[in-house]
C-alpha cells in the first residue's frame, strides 16, 4: 500500500470549507418594533450602563437574570453595532453604545415581559 499524500493547498482548502461552515452568530436585528438576538428573543437595555463607556453594569447575579448577548472573538462592530467589554474579558454586544441583553423570564420569541423591570430596563428598539 502506497503512503496518502496531501497536498498544503489541499488542507488549507478543507481546513478554510470548515471554518466557512461553522455557524456565526448574527447581530441584532429587527422584530415587531424590537431588537432580537439570533434565537428571535427580544433584548434590553440597562439603565445603569453607560452608552459608549465599552463596558457593561449588570455582571454576577445581575447577568443571571439578565443574560449578556454575547459576541464571539470573531464578531466585528458594524453600523449601530459595537462591542464591549464585560468584567470578566467576554465580548458582548451593544446598540448605540448600549450592552444589550436578554431576560432571563423571556420564555418565546416576542415576549417582552423584561420591559420596565425594576424601572432601569427597556425593550432595546431598533
Amino acid at each position: 500500500m502506497s503512503p496518502l499524500r496531501v497536498s498544503s493547498a489541499g488542507i488549507t482548502a478543507a481546513l478554510l470549507g470548515s471554518l466557512l461552515a461553522l455557524p456565526v452568530l448574527a447581530q441584532p436585528k429587527a422584530a415587531g418594533g424590537a431588537l432580537v438576538g439570533p434565537n428571535g428573543m427580544t433584548l434590553y437595555t440597562f439603565d445603569k450602563d453607560t452608552a459608549g463607556s465599552g463596558k457593561s453594569a449588570c455582571n454576577g447575579g445581575c447577568a443571571a437574570n439578565w443574560p449578556p448577548f454575547m459576541a464571539t472573538d470573531a464578531d466585528k462592530p458594524a453600523g449601530d453595532f459595537t462591542l464591549v467589554t464585560r468584567d470578566d474579558g467576554k465580548k458582548q454586544w451593544a446598540a448605540k453604545g448600549w450592552p444589550l441583553y436578554y431576560w432571563a423570564k423571556d420564555t418565546k420569541p416576542g415576549d417582552k415581559t423584561g420591559d420596565g423591570v425594576g424601572g432601569a430596563w427597556k425593550t432595546a428598539k431598533p
